[in-house]
């Protein structure tokens, strides 16, 4: 369950929510979210989310708006770990640095494809 990025999907409020059908998670996620990005259309109903790389729905942002998924997806990769250009990217390295576990999950990913 780990991103494109490297976050983990089961610690992601729109996962748990989503696997729980938890409308008050939902609600606390949307308002969070919507004030954190300067974004009010998320709301209650955008936060449906069945994992980055799972089968199934995707939080809006996710799947439509993500850098990092639209670097991934142009470049034929699964995820960041299989890129060269990794450890200088700029975009990958806003989520490395507000969430050091990340690297650390993409790196787990890369050695268990080898």
């Amino acid at each position: 369950m780990i991103a494109i990025c490297g976050l983990n999907c089961e610690t992601c409020d729109a996962y748990i929510a989503t696997k729980n059908n938890d409308d008050e998670l939902r609600a606390q996620t949307a308002k969070k979210w919507a004030e954190m990005n300067n974004a009010p259309e998320i709301t209650p109903e955008t936060i449906n989310c069945a994992g980055c790389r799972g089968n199934g729905v995707k939080f809006y942002f996710c799947s439509h708006l993500c850098p990092i998924r639209k670097c991934c997806t142009e470049k034929g990769l699964e995820h960041c770990g299989q890129c060269a250009e990794m450890d200088r990217c700029e975009t990958v390295q806003m989520i490395h640095g507000n969430n050091a576990d990340a690297k650390s999950n993409l790196c787990g990913l890369k050695k268990n494809l080898k």
